[in-house]
């Protein structure tokens, strides 16, 4: 269980802890709980998302609950550092979407005293490891992997299904695009899904050559 430390002002480094998980874990949720005790406590936060986040508003993180916290969206990692620059806190959301230069944006600011907390999918919807979230997990202080329920089985979901046909990686989604999924409803559901792809492309092949 993971134990918030507190700012030790003698102590000249911060650290970073990074909250993970599926679709629907609460991942945002434990974000803007922390921050907002941290905002409580009078000190000074900022809270950053990616441009591209804009499901809820433009300038707030927004968990499905609808629990918000104001933040700044920026385009890229590296307009960070500047605009958290004199930060207790600095809290961010959607890490998955970032580029790589998160993990050193993240590393800089721990190593300048500040306390990092970075929210975001730990995999995509193939089950592979998203962007940097396996580097800011492997250098972070603190991990806290969060679950939902599976909507088929009702154990712990690690993983986020996608209902929607379209491949590309970044899809932004409610319950309409994606699914929280257990490993076993998971590994059936892509099996399934991989049978039927089979079948059709069978089929189309098929259509080309009676056409012919």
């Amino acid at each position: 269980m993971f134990l918030e430390n507190t700012v030790n002002h003698k102590e000249q480094f911060g650290w970073i802890e990074v909250i993970c998980g599926s679709m629907f874990s609460g991942k945002t949720e434990e974000l803007i709980r922390r921050l907002k005790r941290a905002q409580f406590a009078k000190q000074k936060v900022e809270i950053f998302k990616p441009t591209i986040d804009v499901r809820y508003a433009e300038n707030m993180v927004v968990s499905h609950d609808a629990n918000e916290i104001r933040s700044t969206p920026v385009p890229a990692a590296a307009n960070i550092p500047i605009l958290a620059d004199g930060c207790d806190v600095v809290g961010i959301d959607e890490a998955q979407f970032f580029d790589d230069e998160i993990v050193r944006v993240c590393n800089d600011l721990a190593n300048k005293g500040v306390r990092v907390i970075v929210a975001g999918l730990d995999m995509d919807f193939k089950g592979n490891p998203f962007g940097p979230m396996p580097n800011l997990m492997a250098t972070a202080e603190y991990v806290t992997k969060v679950h939902a329920i599976c909507t088929r089985t009702g154990n712990l979901a690690q993983y986020s299904y996608r209902l929607s046909k379209n491949d590309n990686l970044v899809l932004l989604g409610e319950v309409d695009e994606y699914e929280p999924l257990s490993r076993g409803a998971y590994y059936k559901a892509m099996t399934r899904d991989k049978v039927r792809s089979m079948k059709v492309n069978d089929a189309e092949e098929i259509s080309t050559k009676s056409n012919k």
